[in-house]
């Protein structure tokens, strides 16, 4: 039987891709949007029956698979990657197996809400790794924010795992998932005359592509499995990854914004040489997002501080800030975080903040 030229293409690029050492491949998993529906079946009403109803996926526990929009009872689950989601009730996990490449970092991207109590938690793992995302700030009003999770290969086959650890009186509640993808990530490496690792955060998760909110990346991610590559998010909030085809980003394709004040902050450790003077550089602007007012952006490098005043009208501006600092030691920490909190001027739900970019630590002769 002839192959489908449509099903013929996309593997001679995925082969010429190997074959010249390219990336792995980065998108959806199999059927990660959940646009390939169960059989009726395999349904009661929007209850998935059975651990292989849902295609593509192995299911266990209350999961329901719902669509967007009004549902009965008078809530409103936002599906804002596509049609379709799964609900994950009462210590409800849903997974799947992927082949990558041993000792690689990966990000998985997705969508994810709470859709009852605010104390709700999803918990990703990929074994021996795990973490749980606390789902209780929602970033945008619209619901579906959208995170990102990194992990480190150990085998050449591993077991992706999304999974509500909560219990509610209602067995139903739980979080909402309704895209999946994931990309290979480049380790990155120093460039001539800065000592910051992914300085321009152009090495970062994967964006769905029909997601114009940027990308959430969770607090307490160290840099050995950070979704961005080189970067610790230490705060107690996430920082969000935002693109040039959405955001205005002072340089490159890519920045961080800073939504949430002080419990959102991003460091890197770096190389130095105890007594040696170094100089810090980075831009601070606003994404051009309807995010006003007058922001701050507070920088610190040894025992040295920097605060970088940004008055924003929304127009995407930005400046360039430098300080110098003396290590103290072999390895110095830089960190970075908004000193005041900020909300879209249109839409007082969605958390916003001021941009960084283009972070350069050099030697001062």
């Amino acid at each position: 039987m002839a192959v489908p030229k449509a099903i013929v293409l996309p593997l001679l690029l995925v082969l010429c891709a190997a074959a010249l050492g390219a990336p792995a491949y980065e998108g959806f998993l199999r059927n990660g949007n959940f646009e390939v529906s169960p059989k009726k079946s395999d349904m009661k009403k929007t209850v998935l029956l059975g651990k292989t109803a849902l295609p593509e996926w192995v299911t266990t526990g209350f999961v329901e698979y719902i669509a967007g929009g009004p549902q009965p009872g008078g809530m409103y689950f936002p599906v804002a990657h596509g049609i379709h989601a799964v609900r994950l009730g009462n210590e409800a996990k849903i997974s799947q197996k992927l082949k990558v490449k041993p000792g690689s970092l990966y990000a998985l991207t997705f969508g994810a809400s709470r859709t009852c109590a605010q104390d709700e938690v999803l918990r990703v793992s990929v074994p021996p790794q795990s973490g749980d995302l606390p789902l209780q700030t929602l970033y945008n009003s619209f619901g579906g924010d959208v995170y990102a999770w990194a992990f480190v290969a150990k085998t050449s086959v591993v077991t992706v795992t999304f999974h509500n650890p909560g219990v509610q009186e209602d067995p139903a509640c739980g979080p909402l998932l309704d895209a999946v993808a994931i990309k290979e990530l480049v380790h990155p490496m120093y460039t001539k005359g800065n000592l910051v690792k992914n300085g321009g955060f152009e090495e970062g998760p994967h964006r769905l592509v029909n997601s114009t909110q940027g990308v959430l990346l969770p607090p307490k991610q160290e840099d050995l499995t950070s979704p961005l590559p080189g970067w610790i998010i230490e705060s107690l909030k996430a920082v969000k990854f935002i693109d040039s085809k959405y955001f205005n980003v002072p340089f490159g394709e890519a920045a961080i914004e800073l939504v949430a004040g002080k419990e959102s902050a991003i460091a890197q450790v770096i190389r130095t040489s105890p007594g040696q003077t170094y100089s810090l550089s980075f831009a601070v602007g606003d994404a051009k997002n309807d995010c006003h007012g007058s922001m701050m952006v507070e920088a610190f490098a040894a025992r040295d501080t920097l605060k970088v005043p940004h008055t924003s009208v929304g127009g995407g501006h930005f400046k360039m800030a430098s300080f110098k600092f003396k290590a103290i030691g072999a390895r110095t920490r830089i960190t970075f975080f908004s000193t005041y909190y900020h909300m879209k001027k249109m839409d007082m739900g969605s958390l916003c903040g001021p941009v960084i970019d283009q972070v350069v630590v050099s030697h001062v002769a």
